[in-house]
């Protein structure tokens, strides 16, 4: 049993504890998660898969990444604001990803209000909501990360203002997290930036 503290993970190295139970969280966890994220086409992805992974295991989400990419067109928000009712269908029978209504939904509607928006201004919204780095000493254990902050909700408040959906407190902090505006990686963990 762990008490939520970095462990040893395959090659010895200590990691997020969440991060060892599959290869997949392994590779994540050291390659991607914590990881800044810029540009407002892979952020659209990121928040988007965070919308799809609300009462879910990322895990199902990061198995069925690449079928996500490949039924939202890499997730262009030109193209998916594109989309049709046709892909609408299209992906509502569509196997390699989460056949989520609300969410597909939500996904479209968000491309929509977003393919309005001047290059740079996504990328810019979510990135003004990053803390500052020395107001947050690093986490010792897992039961010292939050779920929500005061910037997850100020940037939840921002994003449903601007009339996106799915973009919950909770959902905005995993969104910042994924993104690298925190690093919430534990103290000891060998992926850990600071």
């Amino acid at each position: 049993m762990t008490d939520g503290a970095a462990l040893a993970g395959p090659d010895g190295a200590p990691r997020c504890p969440w991060a060892l139970s599959t290869e997949d969280y392994v590779a994540y966890h050291d390659e991607e998660w914590g990881r800044p994220v810029h540009g407002d086409d892979a952020l659209f992805e990121r928040l988007s898969l965070e919308a799809f992974q609300s009462g879910l295991s990322w895990l199902t989400i990061l198995r069925r990444r690449p079928g996500f990419r490949t039924a939202f067109a890499g997730f262009r928000i030109a193209a998916v604001a594109e989309f049709t009712d046709a892909d609408r269908e299209r992906l509502l029978a569509d196997a390699g990803i989460i056949r989520n209504r609300a969410k597909i939904d939500a996904t479209l509607g968000n491309a929509r209000v977003l393919a309005g928006w001047a290059p740079g201004d996504l990328d810019a919204l979510i990135w003004s909501h990053a803390p500052d780095p020395a107001g947050r000493p690093a986490p010792m254990t897992l039961a010292d990360v939050p779920a929500v902050t005061p910037e997850s909700t100020a940037l939840s408040k921002a994003l449903k203002k601007q009339g996106l959906r799915f973009v919950g407190p909770t959902t905005a902090y995993a969104l910042m997290q994924a993104c690298g505006l925190v690093d919430d990686h534990l103290r000891d963990c060998v992926a850990r930036q600071a």
